[in-house]
């Protein structure tokens, strides 16, 4: 991550790195920056901490300062109750947190700010060889697990990156999430601006998408059907998006139809990740899904997938070092996705994440291809279909619907039953809740009630 400042303050130290609502940090403020920061954790013999922060300059320069220093960071949600976040200060053996919220010492974490962290003197030289870094999975399902990560690793790809000045991206994920990591990393390593909202909500980041010239934005489907929403009710013109990316869950094709006809000048792309495999690259071909030829395709050997009863695994010379606290797994080891797909023709469709399936009464129901149907019709804004606990059949499909403005209730409930009629019995929702907001984590739809 340092080489990637000082690279970009070499070319240019007026380039603005990162806008935040605060502050504009240049890269060489950055740099400096995080120079300060590591010489105080080599003063301090800090050898790993958690970062929590929504300051995105300042989680950027002390990801920074850990890099320089081969200091094994790891970034919270910047909104985590203080009592989770000292639980997994100790799960993760973080006896250090850098944050300026005071209340999380009040839960027995260890709380150093950046302003007491740095130091003047001579520039470190570097980095080392090791160089780790943990990311904790979204947690959608679950307690979240620490994801070891090397630096050099995922500074490989930008090899051949394109000079990116002049670009301007929207933070759309939370740096704490790996596809977070995937826009830090693109966009300092290309040299372009990036534009950080405290809250990443669709409706609260248009002003900054049009105030600042925004015109790359990479995002979950999810933020992009809302994006799209309030961009209707939104009186100004358009922006004038040069690049539309999706990940972090299956695009719809209605989706990707939408998002180029609003964007007709844009380049649409869609991004598989994983936390623990790293990115599988991106397909720009404008459909749903992934090509099938990508399955064991050889290539150059840093990704290859194949479908294994039903689900896609995934082997990537990017992938994780290993969990933490688990010995270092194999560059050649295939990976289980947990996602289920089919290939049908020439594409691997997506059906659904197998933690997200419904038992109805021994049949197994798959959330996304019915959420698709209910999300096609025109007076849906966001849909979210998920099991429902059912005595006679252990649990029934129940589809929690948003609205658009204006709509009728009993004739939404009735277009939603028509659009599923066709689906099998046990796949069709017995329950339809109009709500305001569809349950998320990390911009995602969570499909599984915990």
């Amino acid at each position: 991550m340092i080489e990637l400042l000082r690279r970009a303050a070499d070319r240019d130290p007026a380039t603005v790195g990162v806008i935040t609502e605060a502050a504009t940090w240049t890269y060489a403020e950055l740099a400096a920056e995080a120079e300060a920061l590591a010489r105080g954790l080599a003063a301090e013999g800090i050898d790993r901490f958690a970062i929590v922060s929504n300051d995105l300059a300042e989680v950027v320069a002390l990801l920074a300062a850990a890099s320089l220093t081969g200091v094994d960071a790891c970034v919270y949600a910047p909104d985590v109750a203080a009592g989770e976040a000292a639980r997994q200060a100790a799960a993760f053996d973080h006896g250090v947190v850098v944050s300026p919220r005071e209340d999380l010492a009040e839960a027995g974490v260890a709380v150093r700010t950046s302003s007491s962290l740095r130091r003047e003197g001579r520039l470190i030289e570097g980095p080392p060889a090791d160089r780790p870094l943990l990311v904790l999975t979204t947690g959608t399902t679950g307690t979240p697990r620490g994801v070891r990560h090397d630096w050099t690793r995922q500074l490989a790809r930008l090899r051949d990156t394109r000079d990116g000045t002049g670009q301007v991206w929207l933070l759309a994920y939370g740096p704490q999430q790996y596809a977070g990591l995937q826009v830090l990393v693109h966009v300092l390593g290309t040299g372009a601006t990036l534009v950080a909202p405290s809250v990443r909500r669709p409706q609260a980041v248009l002003g900054l998408v049009h105030d600042h010239g925004v015109d790359h934005i990479s995002a979950t489907p999810t933020f992009w059907r809302f994006l799209l929403a309030e961009l209707r009710a939104d009186d100004r013109p358009l922006p004038a998006l040069r690049q539309v990316t999706l990940g972090g869950e299956a695009a719809p094709g209605e989706l990707l139809d939408d998002l180029h006809a609003t964007f007709a000048d844009a380049r649409i792309s869609h991004i598989y990740a994983g936390s623990e495999f790293g990115s599988t690259g991106s397909v720009r071909d404008g459909d749903s899904g992934l090509p099938a030829s990508l399955l064991e395709e050889d290539g150059d050997g840093t990704v290859q997938l194949r479908v294994v009863e039903g689900e896609l695994w995934v082997r990537s010379r990017a992938s994780m070092l290993g969990y933490y606290g688990e010995p270092d797994r194999s560059a050649e080891e295939w990976w289980p996705t947990g996602d289920l797909v089919e290939v049908a023709g020439d594409r691997i469709v997506f059906r659904g994440r197998s933690s997200e399936v419904i038992n109805v009464g021994g049949v197994k129901v798959h959330p996304l291809p019915v959420e698709e149907r209910v999300l096609a019709l025109p007076e849906v804004r966001a849909a979210r279909v998920h099991g429902r606990a059912n005595p006679l059949v252990g649990a029934v499909v129940a589809v929690d619907v948003v609205p658009e403005d204006g709509t009728d209730p009993d004739a939404l409930k009735s277009a939603v039953r028509a659009a599923c009629a066709e689906l099998p019995r046990p796949w069709q929702p017995r329950s339809i809740t109009l709500v305001d907001e569809v349950t998320t984590k990390g911009g995602k739809v969570v499909r599984r009630d915990t």
